[in-house]
């Protein structure tokens, strides 16, 4: 049995970054508070992870295909969530607190 180091070490660091991100993940998703994560940086990822496939997915299967359609995933999660629960909220709020025009009282001829 021939041991391919390479493919060891990219397996290894795959679980390695995925377990990192896990947790947060995992708290986004529970609190659905992401007001401390920047929208430019989470669409940056998302654009930077989509022109990056192109590579990635040119190169022979491997662990490089899994950890990268991890992170595909969890970017693309956490912009629907931002945009779920960060920007919508920020709108409804603006909206309730918006004041309201009065309704114009019409004279009965």
């Amino acid at each position: 049995m021939d041991i391919d180091i390479p493919v060891v070490a990219g397996a290894l660091s795959t679980i390695i970054f995925v377990v990192s991100t896990l947790p947060m993940l995992a708290k986004a998703g529970r609190t659905r508070d992401l007001s401390s994560y920047s929208l430019g940086n989470i669409l940056l990822s998302n654009i930077g992870n989509v022109v990056h496939s192109i590579y990635v997915f040119n190169l022979p299967a491997g662990p490089v295909w899994a950890l990268h359609s991890f992170y595909l995933v969890a970017t693309g999660l956490m912009l629907v969530w931002y945009v779920r629960y960060t920007l919508v909220a920020h709108l409804a709020a603006e909206r309730a607190t918006a004041p309201r025009p009065s309704p114009q009282l019409q004279e009965v001829p």
